[in-house]
This record gives C-alpha cells, sequence and structure tokens, in this order.
C-alpha cells in the first residue's frame, strides 16, 4: 500500500509539471506569433510606401508634411492655400502645386541652404484634398471621395457602399467636365462584374461624378 500510495504522488507531481512547463511555453509561442504578426505589418507598411505615385502633383487645398532633419523648429505640417502656395519660417511663401513632393523638397533644401549646412528635407502629402471623386444617387454612402492613383469606376463604387434597392446598375454613368464640356459616359455595373466590356471600366480624373440612377 506504501509503494502504490508513492506511485500516485509521483505520478500526480510529473503531471503538475507538465501542466506548468506547457503554461510556460505558452507565452514564447505567444510572443513568436506576435513578432510574425509584427513582422508582416512591417512588410505591409513597406509595400505601401513603395507603392506610392511617384508622380503625383501637389494640389491645392492638399495637406502636406515638412520634414528637416534635426531642424524641429522647421518641421511642420502645412496646407496648400487656394493659390498653390505655403508658408514656412525662414523662407515665407513658396509655390507648391504642380510639383511632385520629391520636387518640392530639393526646392526647400535650396533655399535653406542660405541659413543651414546641408540641409536634409522630406516632403509628404498626408491629405489629398485636391484630388477628388464624387458618387450620387442611389447608393448607400454618396458624397466626395479623394481620388487614389489609378481608380477605376468599380473602385469609386466599392468606396460607397454598394447599392440601395432602387439603384438601376446597367444604367451608370459619369459625367466628366472637359475644356469647359459636359460628357456623359455610360457604365453597365452588370457587364463590368462579370468581365464584359471591361473597356468601361475607365479610370476616373478629379473631379468626376459618378452617378447611379
Amino acid at each position: 500500500m506504501a509503494i502504490r500510495a508513492i506511485v500516485v504522488i509521483l505520478t500526480a507531481c510529473l503531471a503538475a509539471g507538465g501542466i506548468r512547463a506547457s503554461g510556460e511555453r505558452q507565452p514564447a509561442q505567444d510572443k513568436q506569433g506576435e513578432a510574425k504578426v509584427a513582422r508582416n505589418q512591417a512588410t505591409a507598411g513597406s509595400a505601401l510606401t513603395a507603392g506610392e505615385d511617384a508622380a503625383y502633383r501637389i494640389g491645392p487645398q492638399d495637406v502636406l508634411k515638412i520634414d528637416v532633419w534635426k531642424e524641429e523648429q522647421l518641421s511642420r505640417t502645412v496646407p496648400v492655400r487656394p493659390d498653390g502656395k505655403i508658408t514656412l519660417p525662414l523662407l515665407n511663401d513658396i509655390q507648391a502645386v504642380g510639383l511632385a513632393p520629391m520636387e518640392l523638397a530639393r526646392v526647400i533644401s535650396d533655399q535653406l541652404k542660405k541659413y543651414i549646412n546641408d540641409p536634409q528635407v522630406t516632403v509628404s502629402v498626408t491629405e489629398i484634398n485636391s484630388r477628388r471623386i464624387y458618387v450620387n444617387g442611389e447608393v448607400t454612402k454618396a458624397g466626395a471621395y479623394a481620388l487614389l492613383p489609378r481608380m477605376t469606376i468599380l473602385q469609386a463604387l466599392s468606396s460607397s457602399g454598394g447599392f440601395t434597392q432602387f439603384a438601376r446598375v446597367k444604367n451608370i454613368y459619369v459625367l466628366r467636365t472637359e475644356n469647359g464640356k459636359q460628357t456623359k459616359i455610360p457604365f453597365n455595373y452588370k457587364e463590368a462584374i462579370s468581365g464584359k466590356n471591361a473597356t468601361q471600366n475607365i479610370e476616373l480624373q478629379p473631379g468626376d461624378v459618378i452617378v447611379v440612377p
């Protein structure tokens, strides 16, 4: 009986030790999982940065972040005024509209050389307000949307939250104004999502209005 009791006690101790070991391993596994997620997020962030449109031109009402390395007093976030200019310390007004962010960074850097040795300037667009398209009619969320690079009609419609039950999706059209003249571009949603007449899913331009009757 004494031997059997000792065996039972030893078995219970071994089982408890196994539970503790499993519990100790779990946090390590969790940390590995968290590290994997963090790596994935970092990779995604790098992909987003690499995928930015280098051809983008700054427009009125865009918001820019100006970073001057080691010069916190000169670094700031500024809006582009309707006249196309931004205001910075030391430099006052600088023309921004029509320039790519890297071009504007060079302009600012060149002008700062009068006051700072070898200024390192970075310009990024934090809000794109100059390039907008509009979705009206029988959609869940009608309104203005930022025009992303190479955005198509289907992509814009997906941002508007879907159609109402009354939408005539075969009769959608885009209103576009060019050289003071408005044109109407038809779009059949049913055909587009089925792969028919794919050429009608055109890239949008600033100011385009998508109408869902």
